[in-house]
């Protein structure tokens, strides 16, 4: 396999889902990286690098069916001990998830428990630590070398440490654009200062509507405002994620703003939608070098990821049917 041309840094999980239809999917493949890694493989043929740290109970079949979508998986690193990657989700509607109380979920749907969920407990932390890595953290020496070559690098969610350590080191080795969607682990006025460390030399920012408001709890409450003064310390592009709203794109060279609504797909499993959107967003800048195209693509790739269940549902998709979908899309985008 060549060397990877993209990068996608994230988490993977074993993911127990109860859907908004009510059917479960119970111990599937499931993970920010791969709902990124889709999204940007929709729209790129090129290899695409994964960057992540597994247990050492991760079923290695779900690591060796990822290669045959071009996708490298020499940066998926097996830890010799195990760590908890059992991720609960459950819907009650397609606007309503819940990650705690599975035991609830599963009686209320009139469906037998799991045993694997016994004592389950979330695995994402409330609040991220300044000064202790987690097991899922990346870690620098972890990564091959021929990585670094890459020329575009989209971080995924995971917590504090990795993101103060991954931006850096990909601007040093000149991967020349870096999007990063933040951890909710530290969107919060605790960690106020040390955000703008993390946003300054980014390509794009891109963290949801929620993500914001908290941040900047008793501080704003103009969406616009914060885009603006995260963009301040360095940042070139800040997309705000609306969910159904769409996206508003701040660019801060031009200071324009664009709203763009979310493409009407039909939606069957909102899980990974802004994962998707980051892959996509990555793979369009590099085509483009266009906030606003690049944020069409993003958008597009979540309309496809969430017409079904899998991670890697988008990828099945008709010949041409992004495309098609981008160009109806184009005509409603709107400056503000």
């Amino acid at each position: 396999m060549d060397s990877p041309r993209l990068l996608i840094a994230g988490r993977l999980w074993r993911q127990y889902l109860l859907l908004p239809d009510g059917r479960a999917r119970l111990d599937v493949p499931g993970g920010n990286l791969l709902y990124a890694a889709a999204g940007a493989r929709v729209w790129d043929d090129v290899p695409i690098g994964l960057l992540a740290r597994i247990s050492a109970d991760y079923p290695q079949a779900w690591i060796d069916a990822l290669e045959k979508h071009n996708l490298d998986t020499r940066g998926i690193h097996r830890l010799k001990k195990t760590f908890p990657q059992r991720r609960f989700i459950a819907y009650t509607d397609l606007q309503t998830r819940h990650t705690s109380e599975p035991v609830k979920h599963f009686a209320r749907l009139g469906l037998p428990f799991p045993p694997e969920l016994l004592s389950y407990t979330d695995p994402v932390p409330e609040l991220d630590s300044r000064t202790r890595m987690q097991l899922a953290s990346l870690r620098q020496a972890e990564i091959p070398p021929d990585y670094l070559d890459a020329a575009g690098a989209h971080i995924c969610p995971v917590d504090y440490l990795t993101h103060t350590l991954l931006p850096a080191l990909f601007r040093q080795a000149n991967i020349r654009t870096i999007t990063l969607d933040p951890s909710p682990g530290y969107m919060t006025p605790a960690f106020w200062e040390q955000v703008p460390s993390i946003v300054t030399g980014l390509t794009a920012f891109l963290p949801s509507e929620e993500e914001m408001r908290a941040l900047f709890r008793g501080r704003s409450d103009d969406l616009w405002e914060m885009a603006e003064g995260l963009a301040a310390y360095g940042c070139e592009i800040v997309v705000i994620k609306r969910g159904r709203g769409g996206q508003w794109v701040y660019d801060a060279e031009s200071g324009k703003r664009w709203e763009i609504p979310a493409y009407p797909s039909r939606e069957v499993d909102p899980t990974g939608a802004g994962d998707a959107f980051g892959g996509g967003f990555l793979a369009g800048f590099r085509k483009t070098y266009d906030p606003v195209e690049a944020a069409l693509h993003g958008n597009i790739a979540a309309s496809l990821t969430i017409e079904g269940h899998d991670p890697l549902y988008a990828l099945d998709a008709l010949p041409g049917l992004a495309q098609a979908r981008l160009e109806v899309l184009r005509a409603d985008v709107h400056q503000r």
